[in-house]
């Protein structure tokens, strides 16, 4: 059973730096493409940044060069470091487990990201 755990989030000034973890449970990396995802108020959902069970990694060009995608196997998390905040920034972040075997795709429940102006 797979389990995505989001945790990292918080009110933070324009500029500034927080790092998200999500930790992934039923989760073998090497089969799963990973992502992070956000959603603003009356906004849609969108792609933040992504990395496939190979290692590659992908990101939307509003964060390019400021946010960072990674994951521990060993401790089964994902990671996004995010640099240089804004306040568009701000949202629900939630992680994203897509199997590449089946394409079955699991959530979190989000955490919170508020970047103040």
């Amino acid at each position: 059973q797979v389990q995505l755990v989001e945790s990292g989030g918080g009110l933070v000034q324009a500029g500034g730096s927080l790092r998200l973890s999500c930790a992934a449970s039923g989760v073998w990396f090497r089969y799963f493409a990973m992502a992070w995802y956000r959603q603003a108020p009356g906004k849609q959902r969108e792609l933040v940044a992504g990395i496939t069970g190979g290692g590659n990694t992908n990101y939307a060009e509003s964060v390019k060069g400021r946010f960072t995608i990674s994951r521990d196997s060993n401790a089964d998390t994902l990671f996004l470091q995010m640099n240089s905040l804004k306040p568009e920034d701000t949202g629900v972040y939630h992680c994203n487990a897509r199997s590449e075997v089946s394409g079955t795709d699991y959530w979190g429940q989000g955490t919170q990201v508020t970047v103040s102006a």
